[in-house]
């Protein structure tokens, strides 16, 4: 049941790291062209940050889940 809620906080976290990443362009607050607001680029600072944390986190415990399924042996054989 921990794993279910971290895996789900973890996809949360970075499907809004992916927000902020495209808020701006998406709300429309960032003019087309234009120089970037600070808000703009606080966004896509924090985002970004927010995102790639988060995927790197759900890629360390996917490889942590399949070396567990491996070691137990409950692996598939192709």
């Amino acid at each position: 049941m921990k794993a279910k809620a971290g895996v789900s906080a973890l996809v949360l976290l970075f499907l809004g790291g992916l927000w902020l990443v495209a808020a701006p362009f998406a709300v429309g607050y960032q003019p087309r062209g234009g120089a970037y607001a600070d808000a703009t680029i606080n966004d896509l600072w924090v985002g970004g940050g927010l995102a790639g944390l988060s995927f790197v986190a759900l890629v360390i415990y996917a490889a942590d889940a399949l070396r567990e399924l491996a070691r137990r042996g409950k692996h598939a054989d192709a």
